[in-house]
């Protein structure tokens, strides 16, 4: 069974000055690059990643489609560009003439404004990924899943893939406005969920049946046919092993048959991101 790590990322601090991680995150707080990651990806059976922006610039996105061309394992990368600047087309395109880029992303989980993505003056960035045919990655928490169900509404051919579940808060039920609006966002065929980032939102002494409920939810709503899973490698490695959030998610996934089980740990990203296997 083919597996990708549908989000992971690299990261050198030297070029963050001082964006996060700050130096009291002790477990993150140092470079990251493929030599790191390569012998978990060994150990845990995966074939190929889709490496993820960390930082709100250019920079950081022309870094990571550096490291694809040297590192085959890097199947696909999700950039960043300001879908909000007037040459924001023009930026796409120079970005997408890599062959590895498959997907931008905002880091909507960061602003104050709840519904910054429910904006026509993202027409013109959006109508530039379509034609470059990439994915909308929502980094989001949940008070932004309002504004983003309406954003999808008003681009329904545009292929979203929300991030870590949204980050719900994960301690006790999960929240009834959070299922909700999931739910809503799961009711529109293009847009796909990562099960990826729940041992840190449940912190380091997380449980599987502390995930379970949250797992569930999204099993049920967006159904294995549009559920990615990836590791958030190495921000993972404030609550987790590698190996571990591995076998909590067979856990998590058990009760799907092996064709479902495929299709999330591999042969979704592999279609959503158009992962080219010839190319690893």
């Amino acid at each position: 069974m083919m597996r990708i790590d549908a989000h992971q990322h690299f990261w050198q601090l030297a070029a963050r000055r001082g964006a996060w991680p700050p130096p009291e995150l002790a477990p993150i707080h140092r470079d990251f690059g493929p030599g790191d990651l390569l012998p978990l990806l060994r150990d845990g059976g995966i074939d190929a990643t889709v490496l993820v922006q960390s930082l709100p610039h250019e920079a950081d996105t022309r870094f990571m489609l550096d490291l694809a061309d040297r590192h085959a394992f890097i199947g696909a990368v999700v950039g960043w560009v300001d879908l909000k600047a007037a040459d924001a087309p023009q930026r796409i395109a120079v970005l997408a003439a890599h062959p590895k880029l498959r997907g931008l992303r905002p880091m909507l989980q960061d602003l104050d404004v709840e519904n910054w993505i429910d904006d026509p003056c993202l027409d013109p960035a959006v109508d530039a990924m379509l034609r470059h045919g990439l994915v909308f990655d929502a980094l989001v928490l949940p008070r932004h899943l309002r504004g983003l169900l309406a954003f999808a509404r008003r681009h329904p051919t545009l292929p979203i893939v929300i991030d870590h579940l949204a980050k719900p808060a994960m301690q006790g039920k999960p929240d009834a406005r959070w299922r909700d609006d999931m739910a809503r966002l799961a009711a529109l065929p293009q847009v796909a969920c990562k099960l990826s980032g729940l041992v840190t939102e449940a912190g380091p002494d997380w449980t599987v049946e502390q995930l379970q409920p949250y797992a569930e939810h999204v099993l049920q709503v967006f159904r294995p046919e549009r559920l990615v899973w990836g590791s958030d490698w190495p921000v993972s490695r404030l609550a987790s092993s590698y190996a571990a959030w591995i076998d909590a998610s067979e856990i998590l996934l058990a009760r799907l048959d092996a064709h479902q089980r495929a299709a999330v740990f591999g042969l979704n990203a592999l279609r959503i991101y158009r992962i080219e296997l010839s190319a690893m």
